[in-house]
């Protein structure tokens, strides 16, 4: 989508949303914007797929319709290391959960809550980096269509 921008727009709006929802950002999905976040929404969505070892789409694990919901049920009740495929066993826990974090802060629900990628670059190498705790992303909803609220507190 990048390729789309002219000059230097950092949003822009289509008529035809194409692409694979469970990977699309919520205001790419739900109002056909895009911006220069909508790709670092779909980076989260991979880097929670690659840590937890499940896709997004399909997932039919406890009460959430989607990984991202999991993962963030997960993360606020303190149990994020139960989302860790345990064929990861080699990464150290806290990069898991920093990873995680990670995860969680891309995936906002409000584009400009959400990290730049250069920001994610630096989160990723830069393990001194303190991060901040993510609110609630966006489409996290359980099977019964119900959001679970979420807290804005630091870590």
């Amino acid at each position: 989508m990048a390729r789309i921008f002219w000059g230097e727009e950092l949003q822009a709006n289509t008529n035809r949303i194409v692409g694979t929802y469970g990977y699309m950002s919520p205001e790419y999905a739900l109002e056909g914007l895009f911006s220069v976040k909508s790709d670092v929404f779909s980076f989260g969505v991979l880097l929670l797929e690659i840590v937890s070892g499940k896709k997004n789409t399909g997932f039919y694990q406890s009460n959430s319709l989607f990984l991202l919901a999991h993962a963030w049920n997960l993360w606020t009740s303190n149990s994020a290391m139960d989302l860790i495929d345990p064929t990861l066993q080699e990464v150290p826990t806290h990069l898991a959960i920093r990873y995680v974090n990670i995860g969680l802060l891309c995936i906002q629900e409000i584009a400009d809550d959400g990290p730049t990628m250069s920001d994610v670059f630096s989160m990723i190498t830069n393990e001194s980096l303190v991060l901040p705790y993510p609110k609630q992303p966006g489409f996290s909803c359980n099977k019964n269509g119900e959001r679970q609220l979420g807290t804005t507190e630091q870590v």
